[in-house]
């Protein structure tokens, strides 16, 4: 065999740990194999969504022979430019935060804090390069899958071609993602920007760093980098940081960002952009006045544009949009019934955790539901999702907004974390449990967490839902004490509480108290 001609990519500074991953998930050397007469699957794009449904199909052990294609680092984006790396530097930041806060637990840290943010960045490296053998072109083929270095764009109804390869399929699965969506401000292209495909690159941490989005990517970042020792500043089109969350939830988060003195201009829209030798100047509107604000360097977090370039997907009947991405019914099969879509290039839900649920279904649907029967739902699906700034932003379910929608009548219940025991010894009372149920009833819709490791206290909740189970059951549950997931228990004895104090009820408990 004669290696495929193939564009490589190459992940910066090409250090050991970079080289190792870089072995992993691109290696330089490999050889794509010979293509097999016909596949029962091919995946085009190797980020979770792709990896999860070559895996899952293979891992079947039925017999399907499967390719999996790839043009960059298999992994995708949430391995070598987002979730890993992102998690990892954020990290490092929580240190910084835990540091300047010493005093309020009677430790005094140095006035100086020494940030040393080549080894925050090598420390990220060396687990990402550590976690990228679970996603390595190695593991995969060793599964069985045909793996695939190269771009990839559909021929005819049944064939792919992929660089000088011609794939003839069965089924296919469209799972090529999104990337950083770029901003049309003038100026901005010829000045220079990051995305979060070039902010794991660096070495050292920009003195002055403006952040152009006040969305969760945006604010992670925006937090991260100022505590590690840049002076951020937050340009924001509405007038609240993470506008899509629960306002009060959000709110936390902005006052949180005002107390570590994170400059943000919010209400504000940007003119244009120039380099000078001072740096680079960004012009902006505020309150009808253009003012100016000059860093050394721009994170752009302004939203993802899905991959639909180049896949020429005209040819075989998949509608699609530029900034939408692929359509997809509820079952994820694209307006070619033999073609399927799952992650970033076709849902709203544009998590990590959302593409390997939504890979599970495909799987499903693609292969084992001869007719259409039995046929899963992306509409069935129970999606939490968190914000990972300090404090965290977790929620799952539905809004009040979306609840009254539906025509539903809701509550809402909430406990501070000024409530909680565990919070008040950990120094940690902002935020609160919310949880959105049916009046009446104790079915919960849907919850919002406000708290240092709301991630981590999420679940529960979903559980609950997932499982129709509600306050009552939740009620039962004993929770160690003391925990800061205890406010979810504290949030479904209120609810008892409520429940107690109806006439009916109090009409029963007073019978029985009578003949007991």
């Amino acid at each position: 065999m004669t290696p495929s001609i193939r564009q490589e990519p190459a992940l910066q500074p090409l250090n050991e740990y970079n080289q190792v991953l870089m072995a992993h998930v691109h290696p330089p050397d490999w050889v794509n194999p010979k293509p097999a007469a016909v596949y029962d699957l091919v995946v085009l794009g190797a980020g979770t969504a792709g990896l999860v449904v070559a895996a899952g199909a293979a891992g079947l052990k039925v017999g399907l022979k499967i390719a999996l294609i790839e043009k960059s680092l298999l992994g995708g984006d949430c391995l070598n430019i987002g979730c890993v790396p992102s998690k990892c530097v954020i990290r490092s930041s929580r240190v910084v935060g835990e540091m300047q806060n010493a005093a309020s637990f009677g430790i005094h840290s140095p006035e100086h804090i020494d940030i040393d943010f080549a080894a925050v960045m090598q420390r990220m490296r060396q687990i990402r390069a550590g976690i990228g053998d679970h996603d390595s072109v190695d593991r995969f083929s060793k599964l069985g899958i045909d793996v695939f270095l190269g771009r990839a764009a559909f021929v005819d109804g049944n064939t792919i071609a992929v660089n000088d390869s011609q794939l003839r399929f069965k089924k296919a699965v469209i799972a090529t993602g999104a990337r950083a969506t770029r901003p049309e401000i003038p100026g901005l292209a010829e000045a220079g920007y990051m995305t979060n495909e070039t902010i794991f690159s660096l070495t050292e941490c920009p003195k002055r760093l403006a952040v152009i989005g006040g969305g969760p990517i945006g604010c992670e970042m925006a937090q991260t980098f100022h505590r590690l020792g840049s002076d951020v500043t937050i340009l924001h089109k509405n007038g609240q940081l993470l506008d899509r969350e629960d306002a009060d939830a959000a709110a936390i988060v902005q006052q949180q960002f005002l107390q570590e003195k994170l400059h943000l201009l919010l209400d504000c829209s940007l003119e244009k952009v120039e380099k000078t030798e001072s740096g680079k100047v960004i012009h902006y509107r505020q309150n009808g006045i253009v003012k100016t604000v000059v860093v050394d360097e721009i994170l752009v977090g302004t939203g993802r544009t899905p991959n639909v370039d180049g896949l020429n997907l005209e040819t075989v009947g998949v509608k699609y949009d530029a900034h939408q991405g692929v359509v997809v019914n509820d079952y994820l099969q694209t307006t070619n019934p033999r073609i399927y879509a799952a992650g970033d290039i076709c849902m709203s839900w544009k998590f990590t955790h959302a593409a390997d649920a939504a890979a599970r279904i495909v799987i499903r649907n693609a292969l084992f539901c001869p007719f259409g029967l039995g046929r899963s739902k992306l509409s069935s699906l129970v999606m939490p999702w968190v914000t990972y700034t300090d404090p965290e932003i977790a929620h799952v379910g539905l809004y009040e907004s979306e609840a009254q929608a539906r025509g539903w009548a809701t509550d809402t219940i909430m406990i501070p974390f000024s409530d909680v025991d565990r919070a008040l010894a950990d120094g940690e009372p902002e935020g609160f449990v919310k949880v959105l149920h049916k009046r009446g009833s104790d079915k919960i819709l849907g919850a919002t967490i406000v708290a240092r490791h709301a991630g981590e206290m999420i679940s529960e909740i979903t559980l609950a839902i997932v499982t129709k189970q509600g306050f009552n059951a939740i009620s039962k549950v004993i929770h160690p004490y003391p925990t800061q997931a205890e406010a979810i228990k504290k949030a479904a004895d209120k609810y008892l509480q409520r429940a107690l104090l109806n006439p009916r009820t109090q009409f029963l408990l007073k019978l029985l108290k009578r003949f007991s």
